[in-house]
């Protein structure tokens, strides 16, 4: 490493934030990016440990010691060496240097009995200084192969698929049932967290690399009634993509939420996050909806403690909620992990968002046990819900007596995760599914992402679950080897 002594000499430093006055009263991204000279600082950090389990701890396997060790270089032709290094693995960094919880920093050997080194600032600058100096271009095949290979879902496994098949000579084209490109990246995570320019600029260097969008177009059946974002205007059969491709990969989110089946769950003001959250985003983006969900001067209640329901506690208090409680049905973690019992795993620990941070009360181990209807002028809608503490014995959930509360609510969001991919696509495509409601399909090197029917592959949420940006965009990259193995007989791709 180019600075051996750098984590004895330097402390770790935080990206900064806009005031939280300042920051809810937009949209915007108000993280304040690392200075060239600041990434510098925080780069010197990065041990010369002999084993960096930070590659193993990434999903995408950054080669991130070499990343840091140039941009501690500083020169800007090592920036440059740096970007390219960060593109070797993954397509997308300026996603996960916004949204990724950083497990390679969890993994860092720093993180055994110090703070880790700032890994995602570090890329987090890396990719913003790229795409301002103009290092970011299209990279068109020299040769084309005469392959189609269509790939369902422009989220970041689709994105990432589509961009290496691309690469690899393929003709590609994207279909996405919404009208605007992205998937889950962006009609699930608020632009204040993620500005959505960020996913336009990277269509455009893929349309320039040969990849075919086509949005508002359903793939198969979809089930009527669903509550899932759906802006489609044309649906295609399942066999006339099999007719029209020599592959199919299916990278569709994981978007069936999970319900809460508790009395009064009918009322009006019940919601899921994803109900929620996509229409913000659609109005950001210059939409005009009508009847949008908002939470001006609503006593709001989050149910779910993870991200999801952090994002819906940040765009409630930019709408200007009267007050905004999250619920978490786990017990409060500790907060601060127990390294010498987690590392290099990523720790059960608290913590909090930066949307907490801007006004939120929280509370644990607590279950919903009834959703209240109002009267008057109010029947038919939420006004509150009964709740009751609860502790873990012997792995089963016990209610604690006398614990019992009502809350003042009139917006419920329904934020607990997500069950299984909506079940119309797999069902067109006749894909078996394993006991969680996702497309059978492994990872192994023979035959890897393949599903039950023959040239249709599934990656991402489709295949693995709920899971993060990061591991979509390993699955896509894997899935595109394996897609590409199976039209040439084998492929130059990175696994």
């Amino acid at each position: 490493m180019g600075k051996v002594t750098g984590f004895l000499e330097y402390e770790r430093l935080e990206e900064g934030y806009e005031p939280v006055p300042r920051r809810v009263r937009t949209w915007k991204e108000f993280v304040i990016t690392l200075t060239a000279e600041q990434a510098k600082v925080q780069g010197a950090r990065c041990m010369d440990c002999g084993t960096p389990f930070c590659n193993s701890g990434c999903p995408v396997n950054n080669i991130i010691p070499d990343f840091n060790d140039l941009v501690f270089r500083g020169k800007p032709s090592d920036w440059r060496l740096a970007i390219e290094t960060l593109h070797q693995t993954n397509n997308f960094p300026e996603f996960t240097g916004r949204v990724c919880p950083a497990p390679c920093e969890a993994a860092c050997t720093l993180n055994v009995n110090d703070d880790p080194v700032g890994i995602k600032s570090i890329e987090h600058a890396i990719i913003d200084r790229a795409w301002t100096e103009g290092w970011v271009l299209p990279q068109p095949p020299a040769t084309k192969t005469g392959r189609k290979v269509a790939v369902v879902g422009s989220g970041p496994a689709g994105l990432a698929a589509a961009q290496q098949l691309a690469r690899a000579g393929h003709d590609v084209t994207v279909f996405e049932k919404n009208s605007r490109i992205g998937g889950l990246l962006r009609y699930g995570i608020p632009d204040f967290k993620m500005e959505k320019s960020h996913i336009d600029r990277r269509v455009e260097q893929m349309k320039a690399e040969g990849v075919a969008f086509r949005t508002g177009v359903v793939v198969g059946a979809w089930p009527e009634g669903s509550r899932v974002t759906n802006d489609a205007t044309e649906t295609l059969a399942a066999g006339e993509l099999l007719a029209g491709f020599d592959a199919v990969l299916l990278a569709g989110g994981a978007e069936q939420s999970r319900d809460l089946p508790v009395p009064g769950r009918e009322l009006d003001g019940v919601h899921f996050a994803m109900e929620f959250l996509p229409q913000q985003n659609k109005v950001v983006a210059g939409d005009r909806l009508h009847g949008q969900l908002r939470a001006d001067g609503k006593h709001v209640i989050v149910i779910g403690g993870g991200d999801t329901g952090s994002d819906c506690v940040g765009t409630s208090n930019r709408h200007g909620a009267a007050s905004v409680t999250q619920f978490e049905l786990m017990p409060m973690p500790p907060e601060h992990e127990d390294k010498p019992l987690t590392w290099p795993y990523w720790p059960t620990k608290l913590r909090t968002s930066s949307s907490h941070e801007e006004g939120c009360g929280r509370e644990f181990a607590i279950a919903t046990k009834e959703f209240i209807a109002g009267s008057g002028k109010a029947a038919g809608k939420v006004v509150g819900l009964k709740t009751v503490h609860v502790q873990w014995q012997g792995g089963r959930m016990v209610e604690v007596p006398g614990t019992e509360k009502t809350w003042k609510a009139d917006l419920v969001l329904l934020a607990m995760g997500f069950v299984s991919p909506v079940a119309g696509v797999l069902d067109a495509f006749g894909v078996s599914r394993d006991n969680r409601g996702n497309a059978r399909a492994g990872t192994g090197a023979a035959g890897g992402y393949a599903t039950n029917v023959p040239k249709v592959f599934a990656a991402g949420d489709m295949r693995r679950g709920q899971s993060l940006v990061v591991w979509a965009i390993r699955e896509g990259r894997q899935a595109a080897r394996a897609v590409d193995e199976f039209l040439m007989g084998s492929s130059a791709l990175p696994r």
